[in-house]
């Protein structure tokens, strides 16, 4: 699914306002389902920003990758990465592909760091709810002209703080 230029613009405004400043040291950011294009604001960049999705020829079009995994999240829900190593994870307008959605959020948590930010186009707050480990999902509009341009909403939660 593609999203037209207002609505992408409005998401890479609201990024550039909620992502750890560029180039932070130690920041890890995974984009699942990704592509071609991560819609980060220009120039943005972190030591690791890993791209997950099913087309390695696209994943290796993105330039924000630092690198990148290939896996059809349907067939196999398991994320390839170790406990608690990402401050943020963003799935752009694919949330919808996913079949077991709940699996995939509960791997998200899995992989975040506590505290970190889960970032989402399209409303989803019951995934996080039903997946557990999470806070209570917050959503916000940022469709940049409602009627004339794309829909955007952001949904997002952040992992529960662990002792």
């Amino acid at each position: 699914m593609h999203i037209d230029d207002p609505a992408i613009c409005a998401l890479t405004k609201y990024y550039s306002k909620v992502f750890p400043p560029s180039s932070t040291p130690g920041v890890s950011l995974l984009d699942l389902c990704s592509s071609w294009v991560s819609h980060f604001p220009a120039g943005y960049k972190q030591e690791r920003v890993v791209g997950l999705g099913m087309n390695e020829e696209e994943l290796n079009r993105n330039p924000v990758l630092t690198e990148y995994f290939v896996q059809d999240l349907n067939v196999n829900p398991k994320l390839p990465f170790e406990d608690k190593s990402f401050d943020v994870i963003t799935n752009v307008v694919s949330v919808d592909y996913l079949t077991r959605p709940i699996d995939v959020f509960k791997e998200m948590c899995r992989i975040l760091k506590p505290g970190g930010d889960d970032d989402h186009a399209l409303i989803v707050g019951s995934y996080f709810h039903y997946a557990g480990g999470f806070e209570p999902p917050q959503a916000v509009d940022i469709s940049p002209s409602p009627g004339r341009s794309d829909p955007m909403y952001i949904v997002y939660s952040r992992k529960v703080p662990t002792a």
